[in-house]
């Protein structure tokens, strides 16, 4: 790579990364999802602004020039993202609020999840559908598209109100959590069946056994097998270099996913999901410093080039869009208000749980990006796709900012005894 080729990328890099922390920093001052500018910076410096502008011609063109490598800063970017997602899913799993979670999770994402496979014959239109669709994946992301819930976003909108560790929260991000590693096994069985246009029953039989292999070792069993060598005295890369030895953690899943043919994204959620080891806080301060930096600059670049991928002039479907959003938020708070009723929440309960569980946010956004990548989808879907959880994601954090400072309950309060315990729970330091 040449110096003038160098400086290219570097400037691309510093427009987008820098005006995705500034948009970012405004949004958050409008108590709004940082995630939202990010993106807006994309947009911004994309063919729907100012790369519509002659004198910035020769910005798309070395954007253009330099495509290959904002394709490795992009998935970089999403590889730490969902490395970072998996291991913050690890701290949330606890034993509190057991029966709702349980109502939530099979009503509240199973009708979603089925209705959107169920209908999807009637629903999927030639122009939803990428050079690389069929009926049963293009099926499949509809159906997640309707269902996901964002621990990311809803993680930091709980962090900026500080209710993280309240009881809705712990209910909300025990649900997110719990549906998310479902819907992402789904989408790992989409992107397995794409391509192929006619299937065949013994090659993706061989895929689809690989993919879910892969996913249900990466959920039980090699966890265990990696806590075992993080505790190991021979591990001398761990002792010495946490961060190196994370690193090393997340690099190998991949290699390995790669090697079987399994999209990268899981194995890097899985990777997060197993180097977590609560007992030990040099990988606790690992997974910080792995954070700041990827928080820093890697995520924010990965949701700006999102943004810089959207063609909101030949992209976007104002009727797609509008049926999309429309229908999926109907659905998902219809679901979630059936589903808290079930589990004995009533009134104000039901409209907080429903609008917050409807925010699509970060795996909304992955969604897409995976779905667009593996060419599921086509450019209009992935528009209205990442719109909505961009709109989504906006309603709930304002939403919930409402609710805190009118000095409404997020929650009805409980009996004197489940109260005692809640309380408990919530005024326990952090692990």
């Amino acid at each position: 790579m040449s110096n003038s080729d160098l400086t290219s990328i570097l400037f691309i890099l510093l427009l987008l990364v820098g005006l995705a922390q500034l948009l970012g920093y405004v949004l958050v001052k409008l108590r709004q999802p940082k995630v939202v500018g990010e993106i807006l910076a994309g947009i911004v410096l994309g063919p729907a602004l100012i790369g519509r502008l002659s004198f910035t011609s020769g910005l798309t063109d070395i954007a253009k020039h330099q495509e290959n490598i904002l394709n490795f800063v992009y998935w970089l970017g999403l590889l730490l993202l969902m490395f970072l997602s998996g291991a913050e899913t690890r701290h949330l799993f606890g034993r509190e609020e057991r029966r709702e979670v349980g109502w939530l999770v099979v009503v509240g994402t199973g009708i979603p999840f089925v209705l959107g496979l169920v209908l999807s014959p009637w629903l999927i239109r030639p122009e939803l559908a990428g050079l690389q669709g069929n009926p049963i994946s293009l099926g499949i992301i509809l159906a997640v598209g309707v269902a996901v819930t964002s621990v990311p976003v809803l993680s930091k909108i709980f962090a900026d109100l500080r209710i993280l560790h309240t009881r809705f929260a712990r209910l909300v991000l025990g649900v997110a959590v719990l549906e998310d590693i479902v819907l992402w096994l789904a989408l790992a069985i989409a992107t397995a069946m794409a391509g192929h246009a006619v299937l065949n029953p013994r090659e993706m039989s061989i895929h689809l056994i690989r993919t879910i292999g892969f996913f249900g070792l990466g959920l039980t069993i090699v966890p265990r097998i990696v806590k075992r060598i993080n505790k190991s005295r021979f591990n001398i890369v761990a002792r010495n270099s946490p961060v190196a030895y994370a690193l090393a953690v997340l690099l190998g899943y991949c290699a390995v996913a790669g090697a079987l043919d399994v999209s990268l994204v899981f194995a890097a959620f899985l990777a997060g999901f197993a180097v977590v080891h609560k007992k030990r806080r040099l990988f606790a301060e690992a997974l910080d410093a792995i954070g700041k930096v990827s928080f820093a600059f890697f995520i924010p670049a990965y949701f700006a080039i999102v943004g810089l991928k959207l063609d909101l002039i030949r992209g976007l479907s104002l009727w797609m869009m509008a049926s999309f959003i429309v229908g999926s938020c109907a659905v998902k708070i219809i679901s979630v208000s059936l589903a808290g009723r079930f589990a004995g929440f009533r009134g104000l309960d039901l409209i907080n749980l429903a609008i917050t569980t409807n925010a699509r946010g970060g795996p909304g956004i992955v969604l897409a990006s995976v779905a667009f990548d593996a060419g599921i989808i086509s450019a209009k879907f992935y528009t209205t796709l990442v719109l909505a959880a961009l709109l989504t994601s906006q309603v709930a954090g304002a939403w919930l900012d409402y609710v805190l400072r009118r000095g409404w309950p997020l929650l009805a309060p409980v009996s004197t005894a489940e109260l005692a315990i809640v309380s408990a729970a919530d005024t326990a330091p952090a692990a």
